[in-house]
């Protein structure tokens, strides 16, 4: 299903008016991604996580509480809809126990969080000659699913 079809058949059961979207796959190798994708779908991953130095960068605005996304799998098919329910910076030797086992994702450890964060952070940031630093900011979101 493409994001339209999802997002029309969302508006219609929904009455939504006047409402946006930003539909966009998780970073990471696709396989990875899909897998993100599908933990979304089945309610597993309820958080993520990205590099706030990335919206500087991009003059791109944070997430913000309200906002809907349509999380797509890396052929551009429309996965699921997101409702984006809470949104916070903090450092990211300072990310939670309780946002690690949000995120769905590995054993569901701060331990297991860490390492793939830091290994995932340390390449998208080498895209932008910057270092990875266990004290840059992070942008925490967490989100319910709204369709499936």
């Amino acid at each position: 299903m493409t994001e339209k079809e999802m997002w029309e058949i969302y508006t219609k059961n929904n009455n939504v008016n006047g409402k946006n979207y930003d539909a966009w796959c998780f970073g990471g190798d696709a396989s990875i991604a899909n897998k993100l994708a599908k933990l979304v779908a089945n309610g597993i991953k309820t958080a993520t996580a990205s590099a706030y130095q990335l919206y500087e960068i991009e003059n791109s605005p944070l997430p913000a509480v309200g906002d809907l996304n349509i999380i797509l799998d890396t052929d551009n098919n429309a996965v699921c809809i997101t409702k984006t329910t809470k949104v916070y910076t903090c450092l990211f030797n300072e990310v939670s126990e309780n946002h690690a086992l949000k995120e769905g994702e590995g054993d569901l450890s701060l331990a297991y969080w860490r390492k793939a964060h830091k290994d995932f952070f340390s390449e998208e940031l080498k895209e932008y000659d910057l270092d990875f630093d266990e004290n840059m900011v992070v942008v925490c979101e967490e989100f319910e699913l709204v369709c499936k």
